[in-house]
């Protein structure tokens, strides 16, 4: 079957679509993907077909505007603020990207979208074929158990959790709503379709089929989820077969003891330095060792002490198991290597989904409470440092649900899943 898989947004929300597609294709289905250009050479290193889609949205969120967007993000007024400005930012790019997503698609049997693609949805309803929505994080699906990422966690118990769901489609709606319903009219020759309904059903009613590339160890599935939406554990891709560590790397962790790894992706707010500073003063308050990743610029670096070491890349899997403990922003493919790895995560969130794995990680004793990006001092994360590589509780608990989420296997979850789906659609 020739496969499409459709997701934008960071390497978080590419690579896990990149293992789905190589097990896809292991299996014997035809597969491309498309994502942002950035990450072309990314597919097809790993042996998929690439598919073009512009980069616009990854430089618009590593720029000014996006960094921006991190320090607003916080209360609802933050919010609205940022979807506001994202509105305007964004409707030129939505234009480009859903004709270029319908392009990609023409020769699509069944279409596999992160919600973040925006037409994956409305694709497979035009071509009359499959269409399955696969996401790292729960963004969409009502639960009473907590509330959708893009409001606040206000305390307000279950009804006000639910009401967040029936609120984002209106949210999301407002930002791109418009752009949608002229390219389903005009392009895609489809009639006008609720843009505050959701996209969880067809217009035929039947569900959606729903996977969540995340483990039910982290994230039990809520008992008011519909029975087509899956929690199918981690799709994890292997990089580290073919990947060599510099010996430099080699020869400073046989120098000491474990450090602690800091990186925060393509993160850094709009002052970088600011954060390297504060960073090397909490490692050194803490008096522990560290590595630095610098991601895709996240973190700048300057001159270093001995004791930190500064590394451009790493494959997760190879450098975490390594680490004492894991500081990171919170993205999901950050927080789902550190707990493979066993390792306690101090998490710093700045927007979107990373608060919610900050709370996920603390509830389950496997972390300090998250330190939101506005509030992180030197003070405070030297406190929460200390807290990861010496309470032995939560290191036993950090090794214990390690091995709850080897047991799982997301990748033949999902694709038995899929193939299911295949076999039962139109009957």
């Amino acid at each position: 079957m020739r496969i499409l898989l459709l997701t934008l947004g960071t390497r978080g929300d590419v690579q896990p679509f990149v293992a789905l597609g190589q097990e896809l294709k292991r299996r014997g289905h035809d597969v491309a993907l498309g994502t942002s250009s950035s990450f072309s050479p990314f597919v097809e290193q790993h042996g998929l077909e690439y598919r073009y889609i512009n980069n616009e949205f990854v430089e618009l969120a590593q720029g000014e505007a996006g960094r921006k967007a991190m320090e607003q993000w916080g209360g609802m007024a933050g919010r609205l603020k940022w979807m506001a400005d994202a509105a305007r930012l964004f409707k030129p790019i939505f234009r480009k990207t859903l004709a270029e997503e319908w392009k990609s698609a023409q020769d699509a049997e069944l279409i596999i979208y992160n919600p973040a693609s925006v037409g994956g949805f409305h694709i497979a309803e035009a071509l009359g074929v499959p269409g399955i929505m696969a996401d790292a994080f729960p963004t969409w699906v009502p639960t009473g158990d907590f509330p959708s990422f893009a409001l606040p966690d206000l305390k307000l118990g279950r009804g006000y959790n639910r009401l967040t769901y029936r609120l984002l489609p209106i949210m999301t709606g407002s930002m791109y709503g418009s752009v949608v319903q002229t390219w389903r009219k005009e392009t895609l020759k489809l009639p006008p379709r609720s843009m505050f309904g959701g996209e969880l059903v067809r217009t035929d009613k039947q569900p959606v089929p729903v996977l969540y590339s995340f483990s039910r160890h982290l994230v039990p599935p809520p008992a008011d989820w519909p029975e087509n939406v899956h929690v199918t554990g981690y799709w994890i891709l292997d990089e580290v077969k073919d990947w060599q560590p510099p010996p430099e790397l080699l020869k400073f962790l046989e120098a000491g003891s474990p450090p602690v790894f800091v990186g925060f992706g393509s993160m850094s707010g709009r002052d970088p330095e600011r954060a390297t500073r504060l960073v090397l003063e909490a490692l050194a308050k803490a008096g522990q060792r560290g590595v630095i990743v610098t991601g895709w610029g996240g973190l700048e670096i300057a001159d270093l002490p001995k004791t930190v070491f500064k590394l451009e890349s790493a494959p997760y899997d190879w450098l975490f198991p390594h680490m004492a403990a894991v500081v990171h922003h919170g993205g999901a493919g950050t927080t789902a290597a550190g707990l493979r790895a066993g390792k306690p995560s101090v998490i710093c969130p700045f927007v979107a989904d990373q608060p919610f794995w900050g709370q996920r990680v603390a509830s389950l004793g496997v972390g300090p409470s998250p330190i939101p990006q506005s509030k992180l001092t030197s003070d405070n994360l030297a406190s929460a440092i200390r807290q990861a590589v010496s309470d032995v509780g939560m290191q036993q608990r950090a090794i214990d649900l390690k091995e709850r989420i080897s047991n799982e296997d997301g990748l033949d979850n999902a694709v038995s899943l899929i193939e299911r789906y295949i076999a039962t659609w139109g009957k």
